[in-house]
């Protein structure tokens, strides 16, 4: 059904509001989501229906654990990763703003991060490149196995030029974990390949999936990408997992660079800008009306939601959001 933008934004707010949010990091949270949401993604409210993202009773304020002039790592406190990745992001600003180089690790999160491409366009729009990683719960295989030991693991990226920033932002797994949780809210099967029930056989039913694992996208290649990103989410930021090495908390990292350290950074947003427009003005294929830049379809959706002012969300999803807000 179509709903309202501002409708949305209000019903949202109230739900993080009775998740225990105070005011300061609902606003922060609803960003990030908004984010997600307006743009076609799913990583956005549908984070809020079900078991949801109650703020942890016993979280503490963000502490840094260790910390150089160009890096640090921060003990999240049992905080939204939401929350968390923020503060983390405009740490990661400040010591490349000062240095050139902002590298910010966190660990003791207790929630998603959202949609990744949000920092990442952060980071770009303050005329930074941006990497982006985010680390979660066992959610997805290795290659050659269905047992879940990854989590999704999601990478982003954001490149500053002279137009809109290039961002990029892309789970390792062959779906998303919140594509399948919409999906069964939906009441509709996942594509088939994608996800194995808990006896290793591919699924297109979305229970199953959640109680099975994801698989990468792209085979071993994927996969490689996925370890990648488990290493640094992980073991380099100290995340804490039990005796049986089970995780107990979510790891991110975030790195900022400056242009400036190698070249004027005018000169080089020109030069991406360049690249841009000779990429879009490529010889397409048969089937190609638009070469599209990372982020442009995306873009694309958010300018039009805008205009008409509401958009279109699954029947079940509206319901369930509210049913949380009341």
């Amino acid at each position: 059904m179509q709903v309202k933008v501002d409708d949305l934004k209000q019903v949202t707010l109230q739900v993080l509001q009775r998740s225990g949010y105070p005011s300061d990091e609902a606003d922060t949270i609803l960003k990030v989501l908004m984010y997600a949401q307006l743009r076609g993604n799913n990583q956005g409210v549908v984070k809020l229906i079900g078991a949801g993202m109650p703020r942890d009773k016993s979280c503490q304020p963000i502490s840094v654990l260790r910390e150089t002039k160009l890096s640090a790592l921060l003990n999240g406190g049992r905080n939204s990763g939401m929350v968390v990745l923020t503060y983390a992001m405009k740490l990661a600003i400040q010591k490349a703003s000062e240095h050139g180089i902002g590298l910010v690790g966190t660990n003791n999160t207790n929630s998603s991060t959202g949609a990744i491409g949000f920092y990442a366009s952060e980071i770009a729009k303050a005329g930074y490149i941006g990497l982006v990683f985010s680390g979660s719960g066992e959610y997805m295989a290795m290659y050659g196995s269905y047992e879940p030991i990854f989590g999704t693991n999601p990478l982003a990226y954001g490149i500053p030029t002279t137009g809109d920033p290039i961002v990029f932002d892309m789970a390792t797994a062959a779906i998303a974990r919140f594509g399948i949780v919409e999906a069964k809210t939906a009441g509709r099967l996942i594509p088939e390949g994608v996800a194995y029930d808990n006896s290793g056989q591919f699924t297109t039913d979305p229970a199953a999936a959640l109680g099975g694992a994801i698989s990468t996208f792209g085979g071993y290649k994927g996969a490689a990408l996925a370890l990648l990103v488990e290493v640094l989410t992980h073991a380099l930021v100290s995340t804490s997992p039990d005796n049986e090495g089970h995780k107990t908390d979510w790891g991110n990292l975030i790195l900022v660079l400056d242009p400036e350290l190698l070249v004027d950074g005018n000169t080089f947003k020109q030069r991406v800008f360049n690249l841009t427009k000779q990429l879009k003005a490529a010889k397409k294929l048969p089937d190609v009306s638009e070469i599209m830049m990372p982020g442009e379809r995306g873009d694309v959706h958010l300018r039009k939601v805008i205009q008409s002012g509401s958009l279109e969300i699954e029947d079940q999803l509206w319901l369930a959001l509210q049913v949380a807000a009341s």
